[in-house]
């Protein structure tokens, strides 16, 4: 990715590369730009973070299929998105943030949010390691807020 005319011009002419400060909103945006845009795939750069990511949300059902493709640097993760068959409405609803790098929100057992009374989830980073929220109650452990999924 490029950055703007703007900086281009006072690089000299040069073109530096983005680099991003919070790669799981970047993870999550690149899903939400592939569902509002009716994609059936989206590639995403790697990380065991993102994969563990992936695995819950195809746990849970939100997505249809991933694979993980290892190259010489990083790696990506391609994500099947899964729609309704009969509406083509995607699965996922919405997909948001909820802790970031300049406001984290750690929460603790009895803190634990349940999204839409319990028919979305929250991905939660423990000590335990990353899980959803129904799984970090019945684990009794708490952690940082990832984003929520419905």
């Amino acid at each position: 990715m490029v950055i703007g005319l703007g900086s281009f011009l006072k690089n000299r002419g040069r073109k530096i590369e983005i680099m991003y400060t919070d790669p799981i909103a970047d993870y999550l945006t690149r899903i939400r730009n592939a569902v509002s845009a009716g994609h059936k795939v989206v590639e995403i750069p790697a990380s065991n973070f993102k994969k563990r990511i992936t695995e819950i949300l195809f746990d849970q059902g939100y997505i249809l299929s991933y694979k993980f493709i290892d190259d010489k640097f990083q790696g990506k993760i391609k994500i099947a998105l899964k729609y309704n068959g009969i509406t083509n409405e995607s699965v996922i609803k919405k997909i948001q943030r909820v802790s970031t790098p300049g406001v984290r929100r750690y929460v603790g057992v009895g803190e634990i949010p349940r999204v839409l009374n319990g028919l979305g989830i929250a991905i939660i980073s423990t000590s335990k390691g990353v899980m959803t929220n129904k799984k970090a109650r019945q684990q009794n452990v708490g952690g940082e807020v990832l984003c929520y999924v419905y």
